[in-house]
């Protein structure tokens, strides 16, 4: 599979990156005995990683299926730095480059509650927990980092378009016109109502994603990331949090406007504004509602 991946990515501009094999134990396997991949960065290791570009600081490309599917493994160690781990004093337990257990299994859990609602997002495999304990001087506090792994149809996020060649996006693009039973011409406009359809779905069934942006999503369309979201059946852990997450889902209208605004730019494609808003409001989102009203 290693040398599968590796002929795969012969003519992508993703980055090769050492690591090694760690120690583990497995959380949560979805789909019982999944090939694992328990990599963190190692400047002197033999394996690699594959980083699909600047943007993606801690996630990597591992693998590949018989079906073409890539396989993510996210919580490798940092990217863009000489050192695997680097911690900030924002939080007791904020490193750059790992992910926590808790964060791990809210990504899953609320991952595979939203695909449940037939939203196109990733497969989640596993969750591991790495044999690595990791001591923060600065507050004290000991944990062990995890790592979780899922697969995806497309590697690259919306936002990596600068670092993609034009035929890259316009193959994934292609492929778009299975989501098009409306014939829309303009391929931003395809994309906008996958996105407005994915929104009008979470919340009906009241999830909130939370991090809308042009990072979560793929060029196959794909919803990402779900370690801040919220779902009926993992609702937030603290009241606070849990009492005002109604109040957080109208800025992922606006957000949701965004990436279809950045697909629109990168395909170079006009955007009849008056028109996103009226798809919007088919919905049931009235763009209007958010206007100022003259002074």
């Amino acid at each position: 599979m290693r040398k599968k991946l590796g002929y795969a990515l012969k003519k992508c501009m993703m980055r090769k990156i050492t690591s090694s094999k760690a120690s583990f134990r497995t959380i949560i396997d979805a789909r019982n005995n999944v090939n694992s991949y328990p990599l963190v960065k190692d400047n002197d290791g033999k394996q690699f990683l594959y980083c699909v570009s600047p943007l993606h600081g801690r996630s990597y490309v591992v693998g590949r299926h018989d079906d073409g599917r890539y396989i993510v493994s996210k919580g490798n160690g940092l990217s863009y730095s000489q050192h695997v781990f680097l911690h900030t004093p924002e939080m007791p337990t904020d490193v750059w480059g790992l992910l926590l257990k808790e964060d791990a299994l809210r990504d899953y859990q609320c991952g595979l509650d939203i695909l449940a609602l037939g939203i196109r997002t990733n497969q989640m495999e596993c969750v591991l927990e790495l044999d690595l304990p990791l001591h923060i001087e600065q507050t004290g506090v000991d944990l062990r980092p995890c790592l979780l792994q899922y697969s995806v149809e497309c590697p690259y996020r919306i936002c990596d378009a600068p670092f993609m060649t034009h035929e890259q996006i316009m193959s994934e693009v292609a492929k778009w016109q299975r989501f098009n039973p409306h014939g829309w011409r303009q391929n931003h406009l395809i994309s906008a109502e996958m996105l407005i359809s994915n929104l009008r779905t979470m919340h009906d069934h009241d999830v909130l994603h939370n991090a809308i942006h042009e990072q979560n999503y793929t060029w196959a369309l794909e919803l990402l990331d779900f370690e801040l979201a919220r779902t009926p059946q993992h609702p937030y852990t603290k009241a606070d949090y849990e009492r005002h997450y109604g109040t957080l889902r109208s800025r992922e209208v606006i957000q949701t406007y965004v990436i279809i605004n950045y697909i629109a730019a990168v395909l170079q494609e006009q955007v009849d504004y008056g028109r996103i808003d009226n798809l919007f409001a088919e919905y049931g989102f009235d763009i209007e509602q958010f206007k100022l009203s003259d002074q």
